[in-house]
């Protein structure tokens, strides 16, 4: 039974992920929604009923309004000093110069662990406009920090002016100039099914 449950903790956190120079993902496999958060981040959810574009995106809620949430929407490990990544997704504002509004940022961690935080790899300082959907993305140059860190998560960052605010956020797109990279979105259902099954014949046997 300890085995088993040890392999549900690790199930709780597997992600898709692509070995590829550019990848993108728009919550169409109808389950994934984050890959983690910070701060008063609530009730990530994956809808169906407003979109960007395709059937399906993300809604989040900041609640209560606090401190500034953060949705980590992408994960690219493997990293080494001088990759480039570009990032970009589209959020819906409906509040021309005014809050709730939001912004793509990033930090650094280990491959290991998404949430060996090392620190602020900051982001676009301009907000959705309030137009309605509207892409908003950025682009980094990897620094190791002398070989301290190697994997970055790119977050959609919340602001907000009451209490509480959904958020939604659609068709995120990763570009890296790194060759061995990998970069992770929300759980795939396909690999989600197949690791618990696995797991069920291994704790059997055990």
């Amino acid at each position: 039974m300890r085995n088993f449950v040890g392999l549900l903790a690790v199930v709780s956190v597997c992600c898709f992920a692509v070995s590829a120079n550019a990848a993108t993902y728009g919550w169409e496999d109808g389950v994934g929604t984050i890959l983690g958060s910070y701060g008063n981040l609530a009730n990530p959810t994956n809808v169906s009923d407003f979109v960007h574009t395709g059937n399906h995106a993300l809604r989040v809620t900041e609640d209560p309004v606090g401190g500034t949430p953060q949705a980590y929407i992408a994960w690219i490990t493997g990293l080494t000093d001088g990759d480039t990544i570009d990032a970009s997704f589209f959020g819906y504002d409906d509040t021309p110069s005014a809050s709730p509004s939001l912004r793509i940022w990033a930090h650094y961690t280990t491959s290991g662990d998404i949430d060996d935080y090392h620190g602020s790899a900051g982001g676009n300082s301009t907000y959705t406009a309030g137009t309605g959907w509207e892409e908003i993305g950025w682009s980094w140059t990897f620094d190791s920090d002398s070989g301290s860190r190697d994997a970055l998560v790119i977050e959609a960052r919340l602001y907000t002016g009451s209490d509480p605010t959904d958020y939604w956020i659609d068709d995120v797109t990763v570009t890296t100039s790194s060759s061995t990279a990998q970069i992770h979105f929300a759980p795939e259902p396909a690999s989600l099914v197949l690791l618990v099954l696995g797991g069920l014949v291994v704790a059997r046997r055990r």
